[in-house]
């Protein structure tokens, strides 16, 4: 009646096919979550960790409001996004905070759906960051004023350090090999010696 899980044809691939295919199983939306994890990667340092602040030109920007900017185009053709939009335009409108000047206006209406989107990006980031947890791919503390912390507040801020197949994203660093998966011969041998 009950199967046991079939172990998946990829846990002998390359580390980022065991990433993906881990991201699958533990994930609800594992797209975001592998470009959640490609963007630590890219501002992680060497021991895999990233944040809690981010230096974008000559400013330092929380960890968690530079991936939100980070993965806001994705959004951009979504209905939802276009109908924001159209709805900040009109409370705008209403409440008389536009200026009729069209560049001024444009400016305001773009900084106003920014910061709404930057809000809730930061929900979609919370959830995608404590499945990643759960799974062992990302470990998160909170650092910043007073002491390091794995709670948040009091002036504290998010710091990711990529863990078990996720550290494949950092460039030039290869991680182990699953516990599960058999040792493979190198290419060209007939016999495991």
């Amino acid at each position: 009646m009950f199967h046991p899980p079939r172990p998946s044809p990829l846990t002998g691939g390359s580390d980022i096919s065991r990433l993906l295919d881990q991201l699958s199983h533990c994930c609800s939306r594992p797209r975001y979550a592998f470009m959640l994890l490609t963007l630590i990667a890219d501002v992680a340092r060497p021991d895999g960790s990233a944040g809690p602040l981010v230096k974008v030109n000559e400013a330092l920007v929380p960890l968690r409001d530079w991936l939100c900017d980070a993965l806001t185009p994705m959004g951009q053709r979504d209905p939802r996004r276009l109908a924001l939009v159209e709805r900040v335009r009109e409370e705008m409108e209403k409440n008389g905070d536009l200026t009729g000047e069209a560049p001024k206006d444009a400016q305001i209406l773009s900084d106003e759906v920014r910061r709404r989107v930057r809000a809730s990006g930061k929900t979609n980031l919370s959830r995608a960051a404590s499945e990643l947890v759960k799974a062992g791919l990302l470990k998160r503390h909170y650092q910043g004023y007073r002491v390091d912390h794995l709670n948040r507040g009091a002036q504290r801020q998010a710091v990711y350090t990529l863990a078990g197949c996720a550290r494949a994203l950092i460039s030039g660093r290869a991680i182990p090999p699953h516990p599960n998966t058999p040792a493979r011969s190198k290419q060209g041998d007939l016999f495991a010696h």
